[in-house]
């Protein structure tokens, strides 16, 4: 498990041949990538893009919290970035993240360094690099309110910096554009917090985990809000106001706690009665209150 790859000499990682990426995904459903990697460090990540064929499919897995990967897997090469070493770090008045570093873990050190305004990323469970993909939020706040400027990686292994003029950003959503177009993942991120009551700020972390706690089936394994909220409606309100909580196909269930989270209770249930539950749902809602929600999980592999 733990030799080169075949292609490439002086990589430093970890090699996973036919991985379960139920391993690696918070639903705990789903088939296996061909290959998966756990870089050393960035350097090594780094060496890992210059290795690989130019048509090798790629996918970057953080902590798996908005991914559901099909039960015949994924044919290429699952990179695992929450293993690659880093911390968060003051640089001057703003906070540097490595994209495999938790967004809560982010949350803390901000506040433990005297910063506000990083509290609502304790409520994102996912990493810094998968809040950048997809500018997630809760709380009333989104991720790319509060950066600065990013560190990219090129396919062939190229490190760069942009700010935001090389993105459009919207509502769960990040496409890179320009001179950022050629990117194939985030190497992490300089944030702009406000300078505060560190102590409030860590009492407000605490406070808005508790309500997630009390609103969410943070005890059984679910990738999070799995569909956006419509233009002045909730995705929750609609699919509860279907008769939908509760609701299953084989092992997955809409979660009687948060109608926007389907479970799978014992990680019973497999991708594709994942997959099939969420365009039930969808479905439901669009013929029953004609609105046609979009997912904001990602769905990839082999139907």
């Amino acid at each position: 498990m733990n030799e080169p790859l075949a292609f490439g000499a002086g990589l430093r990682g970890r090699v996973l041949e036919n991985e379960p990426m139920s391993r690696h995904v918070s639903w705990r459903a789903g088939g296996p990538a061909r290959r998966a990697y756990v870089p050393r460090d960035l350097e090594d990540l780094c060496a890992l893009l210059r290795a690989l064929p130019a048509g090798e499919p790629l996918l970057f897995v953080g902590l798996g919290s908005n991914l559901l990967v099909r039960d015949r897997g994924f044919c290429g090469t699952v990179v695992l970035m929450h293993d690659i070493h880093g911390r968060p770090r003051c640089e001057g008045e703003e906070v540097f993240a490595p994209a495999g570093v938790a967004s809560p873990r982010l949350a803390r050190f901000a506040a433990g360094q005297g910063f506000e305004g990083s509290e609502f990323l304790a409520g994102i469970p996912g990493t810094v690099g998968g809040a950048l993909a997809m500018n997630a939020g809760c709380f009333g706040s989104e991720t790319w309110d509060v950066v600065s400027r990013v560190q990219t990686l090129g396919r062939d292994g190229a490190l760069a910096v942009h700010g935001h003029q090389a993105f459009e950003i919207g509502y769960r959503h990040c496409v890179a554009q320009g001179a950022a177009a050629g990117m194939v993942a985030f190497a992490g991120a300089w944030f702009r917090f406000r300078r505060g009551d560190g102590a409030r700020a860590r009492q407000r972390i605490r406070e808005l985990l508790e309500r997630r706690v009390a609103t969410q089936p943070i005890g059984q394994p679910n990738a999070g809000s799995v569909f956006r909220n419509p233009a002045g409606d909730h995705a929750a309100r609609l699919i509860e106001s279907c008769g939908l909580k509760g609701f299953a196909i084989g092992g997955a269930r809409v979660s009687e706690k948060h109608a926007n989270f389907i479970v799978n209770p014992g990680g019973l249930a497999s991708a594709g009665e994942i997959e099939a539950l969420i365009e039930a749902v969808r479905r439901r809602v669009r013929e029953t209150r004609g609105v046609d929600l979009v997912p904001e999980v990602r769905i990839v592999g082999e139907a």
